[in-house]
């Protein structure tokens, strides 16, 4: 790939929406936080860059810089919000704190025709763009000229066409930007002139190519659980090195109901691959008893999985590579950048590398993608659209969705309740809207009545969210003769459950899964 664009991050919470916008344009484009960018910057060779938003003032002590380096290196850049005061404080033009802070809808108008807004917006237009900013550009470096401005910004977009250099104080990449797509595009497209011929096909054969270089005449293992994820790396890792592959498939306990002997119907049987099926239940959950906490449940879940891996991996005479599904939103919130913008909002599992103790080498295929962009892989693999269309299933599996202590009891319970949720989504035709539906089963006991008996059983919570990239989500707007429907059968079928809520959070604030 060598038409790239590269994003540096200055720790703004929707930095990957950057991401997702260039992709969706038919560029590739990479996330580097800003302590890291000037080691990367030869070996990437972006075609273009784009600077991000962030929490921080550019006259702060100790306020995040860009590489000095970007602005002579005759590659278009584009600044978003603290990215345009960044880039104006660092050519030599002034930023203040705003009397009036600007956060949320706003309107800007367009003082000037510029390559970024061509085709979309025209001199002497108003349109509505997102706002969050508390510091505003007051004086622009030499050669940029004023293309918008609003109520509280009077250089809301700015150009030095000669340059290339354009920068905005509102998000382009937010839903709430209803033009924002169109202008990254105008950026990747007419400012840094990419065709927008990366594709997943493309994508796919250069996979390929990487993991034959990688791995050699090596012996790969691979941690199958059955989901998209590691489906998708499973049949790309025999595509690319065949027999070198085994597969295994840890059965820790926390399937869902009847996902085990699905998993290795399909990779057995239907594939040919080199499977090793684990059952090791009573391993993960006698190590898990009592634990409550969700991130310790998460490192020992990641541990074991480590110890069983390393335990086949000598069974079958040694492996050299353990292969993993990571995607790039476990990487960006698994990671936080010593000293750098971003928090770690939780851990993953699968992501963090391997204890030295383990002499294999990590091989993760498809570390620099988003979930819909692994669907699209796996069609071009050929996997079952049954299996591709598969709502995300976490590493943790019902771990984290029973919050407290973990049982066999309680695993039992959440199953059926589960699996009750998931077919009337399915016999409602809903399935393929939602993005990932599921139960959850609460800590709490609550008092009901049961055929003229007081019973004392446990809370069900059902949770179901739409999104593009797990990255940001809303709640699905089940009508309400579903929800009694689910909530019925759930509590008649299901012993242990007396009653069902129905969780109504976005993310953010709260996550996809409940721990």
């Amino acid at each position: 790939m060598t038409d790239k664009i590269l994003i540096i991050d200055f720790g703004s919470q929707v930095t990957q929406l950057i991401a997702r916008r260039v992709r969706e344009s038919g560029v590739y484009s990479e996330i580097v936080p800003f302590n890291k960018a000037a080691e990367v910057l030869a070996d990437f060779n972006p075609a273009g860059i784009i600077l991000s938003g962030g929490p921080n003032s550019v006259n702060g002590i100790e306020a995040p810089q860009a590489p000095e380096e970007i602005f002579t290196m005759g590659v278009p850049i584009l600044g978003i919000c603290y990215g345009e005061q960044l880039m104006c404080q660092q050519l030599g033009g002034k930023v203040s704190l705003s009397e009036e802070k600007e956060f949320g809808r706003a309107f800007i108008d367009i003082k000037a025709d510029c390559a970024l807004f061509e085709g979309v917006w025209a001199k002497g237009e108003s349109h509505q763009v997102w706002m969050s900013h508390g510091d505003k550009v007051v004086e622009l470096p030499e050669g940029f000229i004023v293309t918008a401005t609003s109520g509280n910004a009077p250089y809301a977009a700015i150009a030095d066409e000669a340059r290339k250099f354009y920068a905005v104080q509102f998000h382009p990449e937010v839903v709430h930007t209803p033009d924002g797509a169109r202008i990254i595009a105008n950026f990747v497209h007419k400012v840094v002139g990419l065709k927008g011929d990366w594709t997943m096909a493309s994508f796919k054969e250069t996979a390929i190519d990487t993991i034959r270089k990688q791995v050699g005449s090596g012996r790969v293992i691979c941690g199958l659980s059955g989901g998209v994820d590691s489906s998708v790396v499973a049949v790309l890792l025999h595509e690319a090195i065949g027999d070198q592959l085994t597969c295994v498939f840890v059965d820790h306990g926390l399937m869902r109901l009847n996902e085990a002997e699905e998993v290795v119907t399909l990779f057995r049987d239907h594939y040919n691959i080199n499977l090793i099926h684990k059952d090791v239940a009573d391993l993960f959950l006698g190590k898990l008893e009592g634990v409550n906490d969700p991130e310790k449940k998460r490192k020992i879940i990641g541990g074991l999985f480590i110890d069983v891996f390393d335990a086949e991996a000598k069974k079958i005479g040694g492996a050299d590579f353990l292969a993993q599904g990571t995607l790039y939103p476990d990487v960006i919130e698994s990671v936080s950048f010593t000293g750098g913008p971003s928090v770690t909002i939780k851990s993953h599992h699968n992501v963090g590398g391997l204890p030295a103790r383990m002499k294999m080498d990590l091989v993760e295929p498809l570390r620099e993608l988003f979930k819909d962009e692994v669907r699209e892989l796996g069609r071009e693999l050929g996997l079952p659209e049954a299996f591709i269309r598969r709502h995300p299933f976490p590493g943790p599996g019902l771990a984290i969705r029973i919050p407290g202590d973990i049982t066999p009891e309680k695993c039992d319970i959440l199953r059926k309740a589960d699996d009750i949720y998931l077919q009337e989504i399915k016999l409602a035709g809903l399935y393929d809207t939602i993005w990932q539906a599921f139960a959850v089963l609460l800590p709490v006991r609550t008092v009901g009545v049961m055929g003229d008996a007081r019973t004392y059983d446990y809370v069900c919570a059902l949770r179901a969210v739409t999104s593009t990239d797990g990255m940001t989500a809303d709640y699905f707007h089940f009508d309400h003769e579903f929800l009694s429907r689910v909530s019925t059968r759930i509590i008649n079928e299901v012993r242990g459950i007396n009653r069902v809520v129905y969780d109504i959070t976005s993310k953010p604030p709260g996550t996809i899964e409940w721990e």
